[in-house]
C-alpha cells in the first residue's frame, strides 16, 4: 500500500532488526563519545562515527512505519540507554578485588558525571522525536516525494536541537560563549553532513522495507504528543 494512513503495524522481524540496530548504534555512541578526535582539523567526540547513524534509522523508522511507532522505539532507546548507564554505573561502585588495577581507568572511561547524563538523555528525546515529527509532517506535505528533503530537513533540525540542547547544558558556564558556540555549530554540521552523504542508502533501505513490509505509513490523524506511547 502507498498511501496507508495504518499505523498499527505488526512486529515484524524487519521491524525488530531496525529497531534492535537504532538502539545499539545509541548506546555504543554514549560509550565512545568520551573520546575527543581530531577530523579534517576538527575535534570531534568519537561518538561522531556511529550516532548520526541511529538518526539515519530513526528516519527509516518513521519514513516506513510512521511517527507511532516510532515514538515507541525512541522511548525503548531511552529506558535501554538508561539500564544500560545504570549497570555501567554498579560495575563502577562494586568494591573491586585486591589484585585489580583497573578502576581508575573505568572510572575515567565509563564514569559519567550528573550533568552530562541528564544533557545526554535530555538532548536525545528532544533530538528524536523533533527528528521524526519534521519528517512524518514533511511526508503528509510533499505528498511522499523527494524523500532526500525530508530525510536532510529532519536531520538537520533534530541533530541541530541535540547538539544544542547537550553542549548548552553540559558545558555552559565552563567554556567561553564563543566556544560553546563553535561546538554546537561543529557537531551539527558534521552529523548533518555525514547524513546526507549516505542518503543512498537510506533511499535502498527505506524501499527494500517498503517492499519487504507492503506498508507506508502516513500520519494522517496522528498525535504528536511525545508522551503518548499507547497511542
Amino acid at each position: 500500500m502507498t498511501a496507508s494512513t495504518r499505523s498499527n503495524v505488526g512486529y515484524s522481524k524487519w521491524f525488530v532488526l531496525v529497531t534492535a540496530v537504532f538502539i545499539t548504534c545509541l548506546i555504543t555512541a554514549n560509550i565512545t563519545a568520551v573520546k575527543l578526535v581530531g577530523v579534517f582539523g576538527l575535534v570531534l567526540p568519537a561518538a561522531v562515527i556511529i550516532f548520526p547513524i541511529s538518526y539515519i534509522f530513526g528516519d527509516v523508522l518513521t519514513e516506513v512505519y510512521g511517527y507511532r511507532q516510532t515514538r515507541r522505539v525512541i522511548w525503548l532507546g531511552f529506558f535501554c540507554n538508561l539500564i544500560a548507564v545504570a549497570a555501567i554505573w554498579l560495575g563502577q561502585v562494586l568494591p573491586a578485588v585486591s589484585f585489580w588495577d583497573g578502576q581508575a581507568a573505568y572510572e575515567r572511561i565509563l564514569g559519567y558525571t550528573p550533568r552530562l547524563l541528564v544533557a545526554s538523555f535530555l538532548a536525545y528525546l528532544v533530538g528524536e522525536f523533533a527528528n521524526s515529527f519534521v519528517l512524518a509532517k514533511m511526508k503528509i506535505a510533499t505528498g511522499g516525494r523527494w524523500l532526500w528533503t525530508r530525510t536532510i530537513g529532519s536531520t538537520l533540525v533534530g541533530q541541530g536541537l541535540d547538539s544544542l540542547v547537550f553542549i548548552t547544558l553540559a558545558f555552559v558556564g565552563m567554556i567561553p560563549l564563543a566556544g560553546l558556540t563553535s561546538a554546537i555549530v561543529t557537531q551539527w554540521l558534521a552529523k548533518s553532513i555525514y547524513e546526507a552523504a549516505v542518503t543512498p542508502l537510506t533511499y535502498g533501505a527505506v524501499d527494500f522495507l517498503k517492499r519487504q513490509e507492503g506498508v507506508d505509513v502516513y500520519d494522517y490523524e496522528t498525535r504528536f504528543n511525545p508522551l503518548l506511547v499507547r497511542k
